[in-house]
């Protein structure tokens, strides 16, 4: 039978990748991109965010995440949480409402969209008559009210939305019940607020635009009071007690109203302008809490001067002698106040303020003197300052780990030690196997270290590399400080800073050793700093060292930016990764590659002029070798030379094409076989920070010139100790790849320990390696006598892999942007070659060796290729055969940026940037998955005021049809019914109920 099977069909293999491999999109982390609505539901203690891109995520306790899409794509304009129910209405900018209910799926809660719909006019009337503004869920859990442009306010039935065409309440008769010389037909135009009485749910506040509100008996449908404002209204808000409310206004003012027995218009009680008497922006939402002490709290978005503070985003708080405005760096979407929900209590109490921000959320805790903020377990402000590059480390050592966190514990003083006060739902994942990092470099010239493990993606720790260097900002300047006379009196909140004191400062490379604790980082000025970590503050001098890429070559000149100025003499380093020698590379072009030993003490760093050796415990340059091309003029312009770089690579495409149409038309002429013309890959300077992410092209693997620009650009290094003299002895070595399809192989020889400060550090090139179709050198690989690729630093020291077999022949893996190809070591002659597909013009983007283990058997792993393409697909590759075991589509190919971030982590797993404020995280693994599983129990509120715990779910299902339920639940309620039929004891108690009822 084997004579029928097709070539390379392996049935084991086949059911062994099924074992292996399986992609899953798991969760996104970070802020929402461009988030447009907030919603809150103090019966469930969850929160939701409504984005511009039509998507809606559910957030509680930590690990209590749900997502939902809107079909449509379009902004989420309002999101209202039913009453006492696992339910949502969320209103978009098209006009459409749609129902959302948590549902019970496979023992966990689900987020689906039930039904939607969009309020329509009688025919011929204009949009505004249906164009909903207001949209209140009224208490009794039946019906939303639904406030217009045109001043009608539309009842619609719940879950069915039918609208009850009977009980829509008309501007006409609204204003029959209110005298003529106070308002008209105008007045009762576009309805801005609507509020149900606090105790009593018959009653609902109308809030017209034209400052009329009105306040309407459902019962009697008529107006049992009006009351006339003197300014545009923007916002109502009941008080606890129901018999006053505040409005908002546009000139910056807010008003308390007294609810009397009679019909006639009140003047409000109060009417202030907090920030007057200057003209002020509109107050655009209010709250008014009591507290047990008398004072209320008095909480409200905007009202500043204009003319001063107009381009302020702020939230004010103010209570008895007491008042802040808080300070946003990016425009308020929205807030809400927690308070107590119980209605039986009888003051509000509120505990926190929760400001929902266009690029963060900022927690306030009210109970703590001086209102600090409240550290977010998620949601965190990914894009504080710009990601600049991304490095993940699987596995951290507990103590490394417990270190990590207690350096951040002392930068978080100023937090509050509030819990998390949203806290609904539960977190029914497992716990994480193990202890992931999650390195982000920043244009600030920080680096933050993020908990990976789960499905929260939470700071642990922040690394600023400034004060190292002389920068226009003062790294001591404290933004928060205020003047006792100040006013108004602002105060900065948030960590959202998109302004960085020098674009040098960027971070565009990282490296962590997770055993020894050293660090490397490496910026856009060809600054590489080496750090340790230290549990103390420190004041100490860093040593400075430079690497002069270029060796005095003549005819070169660096036309780009400068190197960063250093301090002189000691700096003070907080608890922590604190550096002590400096290596500065000369011209100061970006990083472009970065690669440490902790075991050696070597670090070793390229750029576009070439790469260099440092030794870190002796603080002296082992050496530099100049990659550049003599036609590199382009990586000697520097990133701030685009437009003459543009316009030179523009010239060089052109020639290309001239030299590529002559040649092709020569083989013609001679006869022989005809190949496809090279076309133009018009390539220019991206501030070398997307790692040369160029444009896609079609063509076919054949040898680039040398002329082509950025040919000395480095790639990728690699330390190895392998064999590159002979068969006979291994050494240490350093491996280096170029943009030009070009390796260079050092040997190195490091002294023993007992002699390591006594002798330098030598090294001498032993291979160089030209590829022929010259592509850009991506990853270089070693692999032992087992087709084993090499462990890292310290690994086998620590017990953590085996030691590698240094018997059996090495070989070599070279991956190009377009093939991957297998050498024996130490001859360097070619083995094997896998060449990517030529005509779809696909390329390596990113390559990792990742272990996948067998989700059937803990004792079966691999060890295989992750790739990403520059189409977005990633490819698992097996070592060292090279076959090509499963291609999934991840990344659209036009997210160029997306691409260029996407890391990759050990076991299969890997994150990219879906916008500058969230990351993806997907995995390729069945055994490694991480995703929420959470599930939302919710209190059901009976007549007879008894509290049963009820899954939302359960609930969710009652209110819907039988139409909408699934399969599974069908079932289990014909179980249930079965069950209780065959229940004796059931049986008599529904007889004596039936008897009891006759």
């Amino acid at each position: 039978m084997r004579r029928f099977l097709r070539p390379g069909h392996d049935p084991v293999r086949e059911r062994l990748k099924r074992d292996l491999f399986q992609f899953n999109k798991t969760v996104e982390h970070g802020f929402p991109h461009q988030p447009s609505a907030l919603g809150y539901s103090p019966f469930l203690r969850l929160m939701a965010i409504g984005t511009r891109s039509g998507a809606i995520k559910l957030y509680g306790a930590p690990g209590v995440e749900f997502m939902g899409l809107h079909e449509e794509n379009n902004t989420v304009m309002q999101i209202h949480f039913i009453p006492d129910q696992c339910q949502l209405v969320t209103l978009l900018d098209d006009n459409s409402l749609h129902l959302w209910s948590l549902k019970q799926h496979g023992g966990a809660s689900e987020l689906r969209e039930e039904h939607r719909f969009t309020l329509k006019g009688p025919p011929g009337s204009p949009p505004s008559a249906t164009q909903v503004t207001a949209v209140l869920p009224h208490s009794s859990r039946e019906v939303l009210y639904l406030g217009t442009e045109s001043g009608n306010i539309f009842v619609v039935e719940l879950p069915s939305f039918r609208v009850l065409e009977d009980r829509t309440i008309t501007p006409e008769a609204v204003l029959q019940r209110i005298p003529e010389d106070n308002c008209n037909r105008r007045s009762c135009e576009l309805v801005e607020a609507l509020r149900e009485h606090p105790k009593n749910p018959d009653q609902i506040l109308i809030g017209y635009s034209r400052a009329l509100i009105v306040l309407w008996d459902l019962q009697s449908n008529k107006a049992v009071h009006h009351f006339l404002g003197s300014q545009q209204l923007e916002n109502l808000y009941w008080q606890r007690d129901g018999n006053k409310f505040i409005s908002c206004h546009y000139d910056g003012s807010y008003a308390q109203w007294l609810v009397s027995s009679d019909n006639r218009q009140s003047e409000p009680l109060e009417n202030t302008v907090p920030y007057g008497p200057f003209p002020c922006k509109a107050i655009s939402k209010i709250y008014w809490q009591t507290t047990r002490n008398g004072l209320p709290y008095i909480i409200f978005q905007g009202g500043m001067p204009r003319a001063s503070y107009g381009d302020r985003h702020s939230i004010t708080v103010i209570h008895g002698s007491q008042q802040t405005a808080f300070d946003f760096t990016s425009r308020v979407i929205d807030f809400f106040i927690i308070f107590s929900s119980d209605p039986a209590a009888e003051f509000d109490d509120p505990s926190a303020l929760v400001v929902l921000a266009e690029e963060e959320l900022v927690v306030i805790d009210l109970k703590s003197a001086g209102w600090p903020a409240v550290h977010p377990p998620y949601l965190a402000s990914l894009h504080c300052s710009a990601i600049t590059c991304s490095h993940h480390v699987s596995n951290i050592p507990l103590k490394l780990w417990e270190r990590i966190i207690s350096a951040g514990s002392k930068q978080n003083i100023h937090y509050s030690s509030m819990p998390w006060p949203i806290d609904g739902g539960t977190n029914i994942a497992p716990d994480p196997p193990q202890r992931d990092l999650l390195l982000t470099g920043h244009e600030d010239g920080t680096v933050r270290f993020w908990d990976a493990s789960g499905v929260c993606l939470h700071l642990l720790y922040k690394l600023s590399t400034v004060r190292v260097f002389l920068t226009d900002a003062d790294p001591n300047d404290n933004m928060n400080t205020l003047g006792e006379d100040e006013w108004p009196p602002l105060r900065k909140v948030g960590t959202f800073d998109p302004y960085s004191d020098d674009p040098r400062l960027g971070i565009q490379k990282i490296y962590l050793c997770k055993y020894s604790g050293y660090l490397a980082v490496a910026g856009t000025a060809g600054q590489v700093l080496v750090m340790e970590l230290n549990d103390e503050d420190a004041e100490h001098v860093v040593d400075h060292a430079e690497a002069d890429l270029l060796q005095d070559q003549e005819g070169y000149r660096w036309k780009g930016h400068e190197k960063l100025k250093t301090r002189d003499g000691p700096v003070r380093f907080e608890a922590g990764f604190q550096p002590f020698v400096l290596v500065q590379c000369q011209p100061p072009a970006v990083v472009t590659s970065l690669a440490l030993h902790s075991e050696w003490k070597l670090v070793a760093f390229g750029t576009s002029h070439g790469f260099g050796l440092f030794d870190h415990q002796q603080k002296r340059l082992v050496f530099v070798k100049c990659t550049l091309h003599p036609s590199d003029q382009l990586a000697l312009e520097g990133p701030l030379s685009r437009v003459k770089s543009l316009k030179k690579s523009l010239r060089q495409s052109f020639r290309r094409i001239r030299r590529s149409r002559v040649s092709s038309r020569k083989r013609r002429g001679a006869g022989g076989n005809a190949s496809e013309v090279q076309e133009a890959n018009a390539k220019f300077d991206q501030d070398a920070l997307q790692e040369m992410e160029l444009a896609p092209v079609q063509r076919k693997i054949e040898a680039r010139s040398a002329e082509d620009s950025f040919t000395g650009f480095v790639r990728t290094l690699y330390f190895a100790d392998t064999f590159l003299r002979d068969s006979s002895r291994h050494c240490p070595s350093l491996w280096a790849g170029t943009n030009g399809g070009t390796v260079y192989a050092f040997c190195l020889r490091v002294p023993p320990a007992e002699r390591r400060m006594d002798e330098p550090v030598r090294a001498e090139q032993a291979k160089e390696i030209q590829l022929m179709h010259r592509a850009p050198v991506v990853g270089i690989l070693v692999l032992d006598g087992r087709s084993t690729p090499l462990p890292e630093p310290l690994e086998v020291a620590h017990d953590l892999s085996k030691s590698p077999d240094m018997q059996g022949s090495h070989q070599l893996l070279v991956v190009s942007e377009e093939q991957f190809k297998v050498f024996t070591l130490p001859k360097v002659s070619s083995k094997l070659k896998l060449k990517l597909t030529a005509l779809e013009g696909c390329r390596v983007r990113k390559v990792t060796v990742a272990n996948f283990g067998s989700c059937k058997t803990d004792d079966y792993s691999e060890n295989d290729l992750a790739v990403l393409t520059n189409l977005g697909d990633i490819q698992i590759i097996s070592l060292p055969f090279l076959k090509l075991q499963i291609r999934y589509p991840c990344i659209r190919k036009e997210d160029v940026s997306g691409i260029a971030s996407c890391v990759f982590t050990k076991y299969g797993q890997g994150f990219y940037l879906i916008s500058p404020s969230e990351f993806e995280r997907f995995s390729l693994s069945t055994k490694w998955l991480v995703e929420p599983r959470c599930i939302v129990d919710m209190p059901e509120v009976t007549s007879n005021n008894h509290v049963h715990n009820k899954s939302g779910t359960e609930n969710a299902a009652r209110k819907s049809s039988p139409g909408d339920c699934g399969e599974d639940e069908r079932k289990s309620g014909r179980l249930m019914e079965h069950a209780l039929l065959n229940d004796e004891k059931v049986l008599k108690e529904i007889q004596s109920t039936l008897e009891g009822g006759r």
